[in-house]
């Protein structure tokens, strides 16, 4: 345990990656403390949250060792040495399987690591496993899985949100200290306000997607989800940058997103758009964004009013543009090259309509199917043109709104976490669980979502601080501010009493 200057001892397990770098840097902690700290904290709670689906106990433990070695040596200290890392499993790695918790990859090995997990392996962080996710990201509450279904750490009955459950479960149950998701429509925010933790959805073209299994390729982005902001800025110095092996990835210097963390809200003005406080939003999701919003006017900023005025054609232009998409990069999975095969084929065309039929689930299959009639001869220009023009409307609203003021602040979820199984039979309901953050995704620009409250019934509750392309210094800024001022203390999950099973 750790003393940690404040009235209470902390595990290890439960500290920041700023406050670890600090004490094993200073000989108080070791990297192997650490890192058996946490698998300790699996082995203890993960048979009932299933935030893993693979461990790299063995490697993670050499590489600890080897870390320790280099601090007794006094050696060079890599950005983000000996830091445990967790990593949502559509992200390519050499060691273990690949699978995005589908049937169609369960096996597969990939060849080369992302340049995302490259770049955190060079700064020396500790990989502790891969997450469960919905399948192939393709869903808001990690239900879709075809391995296990993800528990919220809050409450066991209830999801963690998605796709990203995993890594947001693992994080919020100090299962970890921090992780990477991704984020097509909402898909490392929303589950890090539902398990009340910090996620952060780059400018699209800021982080590398090399590596990253595709969904939808215009709109998918990596991007790290932790317990503060600090570490929020930590992980961005890493993983940011421009990637010859992506060519979407945009060639814009890398600023220093620690810079900004110790700055006040004077001087900054801070749009309310109206259109995400209408109907559908929870009421205590909404009471407490807006005591967030007043927290940060008796900081300093100036609260404007500004208007997304398509925001209503979100869902509708989303779930076009994304499943179609997502027709297109999933129809390499034909089971000839690599991944799963049905047996008992009689010929090609039988082959690859077994493979396809019991090698994808139900709502991967269900967005195949609308993503390839939004496609197809007769349909595209009614459709997935469209929804390209009405996409083209998201960015000017943008564009307006930040002509006015530096960054929004608007809800993340319109709820607090729903019940396993609540929402599975009505795919629309669903799909709503997005209908704060798709914009974001449309738009191409960055979003931060961090804990805000809690509900009578001790959830967490979330808002988002979403800035103009490239602005992560300014929703960086933002939420420390707001993280340093926000007038409540943060809480940890009930599980100490919890046992697994």
């Amino acid at each position: 345990m750790v003393r940690t200057g404040k009235s209470e001892t902390r595990e290890p397990s439960a500290l920041t990656a700023h406050e670890l770098r600090g004490l094993m840097q200073s000989g108080k902690m070791t990297c192997t403390e650490v890192v058996r700290a946490v698998f300790e904290r699996i082995d203890r709670f993960d048979q009932q949250i299933k935030a893993y689906l693979y461990l790299f106990r063995e490697t993670a433990l050499e590489g600890a060792a080897h870390v320790d070695e280099k601090i007794k040596r006094g050696d060079e200290l890599g950005a983000f040495e000996g830091i445990p890392v967790a990593l949502k499993d559509n992200l390519c790695t050499r060691e273990g399987e690949t699978t995005c918790a589908s049937r169609m990859l369960k096996g597969f090995r990939a060849p080369y690591d992302a340049t995302v997990v490259e770049r955190l392996a060079n700064a020396g962080a500790i990989f502790i496993g891969k997450t469960n996710l919905d399948e192939f990201a393709m869903g808001s509450s990690t239900e879709n899985s075809a391995f296990q279904v993800t528990a919220n750490p809050w409450d066991l009955t209830r999801v963690p949100g998605g796709s990203s459950g995993g890594s947001a479960a693992a994080v919020a149950a100090d299962e970890t200290i921090v992780a990477l998701g991704s984020d097509t429509g909402g898909s490392i925010r929303q589950p890090a306000a539902l398990c009340g933790i910090a996620g952060l959805k780059p400018t699209y073209g800021r982080v590398s997607r090399y590596g990253l299994v595709a969904f939808a390729s215009s709109l998918d982005q990596i991007g790290p989800m932790t317990k503060d902001v600090e570490d929020l800025a930590l992980m961005m110095t890493v993983i940011s940058g421009k990637d010859p092996r992506d060519s979407t990835s945009a060639e814009v210097p890398v600023p220093d997103y620690a810079s900004v963390l110790d700055r006040d809200l004077k001087g900054m003005k801070l749009g309310v758009p109206r259109e995400y406080f209408g109907e559908g939003i929870d009421a205590e999701v909404r009471e407490s964004v807006e005591r967030a919003i007043d927290r940060m006017r008796e900081c300093g900023a100036e609260i404007v009013q500004v208007s997304l005025p398509n925001t209503k054609y979100g869902i509708p232009v989303y779930y076009i543009v994304a499943n179609a998409e997502a027709s297109a990069n999933l129809a390499r999975y034909d089971g000839v090259r690599y991944g799963y095969r049905a047996p008992d084929a009689s010929d090609t065309i039988s082959m690859y309509e077994k493979t396809k039929r019991s090698g994808f689930g139900a709502e991967v299959k269900r967005r195949i199917m609308l993503g390839t009639y939004a496609l197809s001869s007769g349909y595209y220009d009614a459709y997935y043109l469209k929804a390209q023009k009405v996409r083209t409307l998201f960015r000017r609203d943008f564009e307006n709104a930040f002509a006015v003021c530096d960054a929004l602040i608007v809800p993340t979820s319109p709820t607090p976490a729903f019940r396993i199984g609540e929402k599975t039979d009505d795919p629309l309901k669903m799909y709503l669980s997005d209908v704060y953050t798709i914009s974001a995704n449309l738009a191409g620009v960055p979003a931060l979502a961090m804990p805000c409250g809690y509900s009578r019934e001790g959830l967490p509750i979330g808002l988002q601080v979403i800035a103009k392309p490239f602005g992560e210094l300014t929703v960086l800024r933002v939420a420390s501010a707001y993280e340093r001022h926000r007038g409540f203390s943060l809480r940890k999950p009930p599980l100490n009493g919890t046992k697994a099973n």
